[in-house]
């Protein structure tokens, strides 16, 4: 069986409270746990009022601290705004507290605008605002996690010596080149930017050099799940997340829409196709089609696990397209 993960941005539909989506977060966090599920990753965004998981190491935490043996962990941590020994502290801090369950996914891009990211990092310099110092600022992260030296003249208490396991997240190629160089576990974003998935695959697995953290290449292929008694009603609760890209694309941010019957309706036309393309590699339907659709990626991809994501405005809904996902890769 292929191992199957969660990706949560705690999102916070329209009508509910922030304190409410991480609510919803813990509980779906401990229905993933009984479901099988291998990690519940958690991912940084800034100046978004529908996601809650803006300080995600706290989360990080509090989830950690709601269930038993899953993994947890950040998928990720955007490492562009922020220092890197703050990050090994920070999650040298949750290795002690609790123990082999801590993943760390390191991102390049900022998760946010500019403005933000300048708020976020007040001494930014080009160099950190383009992603320049990205590999230099990886290596150092995993310096700090690893046996530093005692004289060296900087080491994390919390973080040295705790190994926490450094995952590559990206986007682009340049992500799969820099995991591939690194041997370091690597995610792609397909669920939200699939443009670039084939070569980056490729390039993942071939530039792969071993290292004292991975002996082979681990590729994990993100995909969203919105599950339905019937095609439609997925499409409808798909319809939530379509509208959330759309507003970003129109810098119109705000918390995830109520789900509607046509798209079209409350989308301009020419925003219709991006958002086609944005879920070419999501599972959408019922049970059986969402099967077909994981069948065929795991045949094109031949992932080492998957990441499933899905914001739907539904609590409820959400946490059963989550079930069937598992349901499914569970007996592939």
């Amino acid at each position: 069986m292929i191992p199957y993960s969660l990706l949560d941005l705690s999102p916070v539909p329209e009508g509910v409270s922030t304190a409410d989506a991480l609510k919803h977060s813990v509980d779906l966090a401990q229905h993933a746990e009984g479901w099988g599920f291998t990690r519940y990753w958690l991912a940084e965004h800034h100046n978004m009022p529908g996601i809650a998981s803006a300080a995600t190491a706290v989360l990080i935490g509090h989830i950690a601290g709601h269930t038993k043996t899953m993994r947890i962990g950040a998928g990720g941590i955007m490492l562009p705004n922020h220092a890197p020994l703050q990050v090994a502290e920070a999650f040298g801090t949750l290795r002690e507290l609790y123990g082999d369950r801590i993943d760390l996914g390191l991102g390049r891009a900022p998760g946010t605008d500019m403005p933000t990211a300048r708020a976020l990092r007040r001494n930014l310099t080009p160099g950190h605002a383009n992603g320049e110092t990205f590999p230099q600022d990886v290596q150092e992260v995993m310096a700090y996690l690893g046996d530093m030296p005692e004289d060296a003249a900087v080491r994390a208490f919390p973080g040295t010596g705790t190994h926490v396991p450094v995952w590559m997240l990206g986007s682009s190629t340049y992500g799969a080149e820099l995991a591939a160089l690194l041997g370091l576990p690597y995610a792609f974003a397909s669920h939200f930017a699939p443009a670039a998935l084939d070569q980056a695959v490729k390039i993942y697995r071939d530039l792969f050099r071993p290292s004292e953290y991975l002996d082979k290449p681990h590729f994990m292929l993100a995909t969203n799940v919105f599950a339905g008694e019937t095609e439609e009603e997925a499409i409808y609760l798909r319809s939530s997340m379509m509208q959330t890209f759309a507003n970003l694309r129109m810098g119109k941010p705000g918390k995830l829409p109520r789900p509607v019957e046509d798209i079209a309706t409350v989308v301009p036309a020419r925003f219709l196709p991006a958002l086609e393309a944005i879920f070419e590699v999501s599972a959408t339907g019922t049970k059986d089609m969402i099967e077909t659709k994981i069948q065929s990626l795991i045949q094109r991809y031949q992932p080492d696990e998957i990441l499933f994501a899905s914001n739907i405005h539904d609590h409820g809904k959400r946490l059963k397209s989550f079930e069937v996902a598992a349901q499914i890769t569970q007996g592939i």
